[in-house]
């Protein structure tokens, strides 16, 4: 499962964050993937684990994928192209 995500050049987060060069804070990446998680395999229940590997900047494109581990886990990665952006893991309520 996969979600297609452009963060537009003009999104409120990067006002503040940082003047001068611009970044996504992980935060905002971290709500898309709560958001966009697969609701048929449960509610969002816990965000296990995350790590960011690479700064968002206006106007990137991205895809967040999913993939289930076992249990109640779920597997996320967010890549802009070739570049690993972010991943980790949610807890599905069930």
């Amino acid at each position: 499962m996969a979600h297609a995500l452009t963060v537009p050049a003009d999104h409120p987060a990067f006002a503040g964050h940082f003047p001068g060069a611009p970044i996504l804070p992980g935060v905002v990446l971290l709500d898309a993937v709560v958001q966009r998680a697969p609701g048929a395999l449960g509610d969002v229940r816990q965000i296990a684990s995350a790590k960011f590997f690479s700064p968002v900047t206006p106007g990137e494109s991205l895809v967040i994928a999913y993939a289930r581990t076992a249990g109640a886990g779920l597997r996320w990665s967010i890549a802009c192209g070739s570049r690993k952006v972010a991943s980790g893991t949610l807890v599905l309520a069930t």
